[in-house]
């Protein structure tokens, strides 16, 4: 495998010439490598950018929770106050806030309309609480039964734990379709030299007849169709990362591609999917070449 991997590097001019440098193979070869290359790197891209995507919400809820309070509305003021004094003196707690009645209807707007009667709906008052990590939940939740009953604590952990949840699924499914993705690469790459094969079986014939063996045979096959997958690689790595570069902002698509990008040295992961693909090929083509001359009559 060094000495075929040695051979691929440095070439060989005469054995280069057993395989055609035209054709449909070469435009399948190329062409199926850089589609390839190109569903590639959107799909790393959005595995990348779901998963720091949920990671960020996820981080953002399990520093805050809510406090929210049932009370009459003439005794919904003293309900705050008695909460954010409770708050004041808890260790742990790095911020309050009160979350108003137009921050509220702003929240609600989305699934109630612009025009919301506030006067006519029952709304509960809402505390934001963020912690250092080191708030003690269920004490904090204890004190508040005890002193505010109408108080109800909520640390977001059954919002938090669904987003965990479906991070590692997305996960999953991203590098799932890049298994597929290098798959069906191989098996494009593996067609494409059974076909050059088939149609040189002369030439192989008659390389035979002077001596030549299989494996001579198989590095110049092997050369040739990776050298070409590489390159179809390098076009289609190229295209997805323009295509990504030239993606509409978050404002203009409406926040669905948010974050749909990569980020610092994240950015050379496309390019690695090069050699990647490369390998792919050079691992196939191998294969595929020795399966078949031993077969060749």
């Amino acid at each position: 495998m060094l000495r075929a991997a040695a051979d691929l590097a440095i070439g060989d001019a005469q054995g280069d010439r057993v395989v055609p440098p035209t054709g449909f193979t070469v435009w399948l070869t190329v062409a199926t490598a850089a589609a390839m290359t190109f569903l590639a790197v959107f799909a790393l891209a959005l595995t990348l950018a779901t998963g720091r995507l949920a990671d960020r919400w996820a981080d953002s809820l399990a520093q805050a929770s809510t406090i929210r309070l049932s009370a009459p509305p003439e005794q919904m003021a003293a309900q705050v106050q008695a909460v954010t004094t409770i708050l004041a003196g808890t260790p742990g707690v790095a911020d309050t806030r009160v979350i108003d009645e137009s921050e509220q209807a702003r929240l609600l707007e989305p699934w109630l309309g612009p025009d919301l009667p506030l006067d006519a709906l029952p709304l509960p008052g809402l505390i934001e609480v963020v912690d250092d990590g080191d708030l003690d939940l269920e004490g904090l939740r204890a004190r508040l039964r005890a002193e505010v009953p109408g108080a109800v604590l909520d640390d977001h952990t059954r919002w938090r734990e669904p987003l965990v949840a479906a991070a590692a699924r997305l996960r999953l499914i991203g590098w799932t379709a890049l298994l597929l993705i290098l798959g069906t690469t191989a098996a494009m790459v593996t067609l494409g030299a059974r076909a050059a094969l088939a149609a040189n079986s002369e030439v192989i014939r008659v390389l035979r007849l002077i001596g030549a063996r299989d494996a001579y045979v198989a590095r110049a096959f092997t050369r040739r169709f990776t050298l070409r997958a590489a390159a179809g690689a390098l076009v289609g790595a190229v295209l997805g990362i323009a295509a990504i570069v030239f993606l509409p902002d978050a404002d203009d698509a409406g926040g669905f591609l948010t974050g749909l990008s990569f980020g610092g040295a994240s950015w050379i992961l496309p390019l690695l999917l090069v050699p990647l693909v490369g390998g792919v090929a050079f691992a196939a083509t191998r294969a595929a070449t020795l399966r078949a001359l031993s077969r060749f009559e």
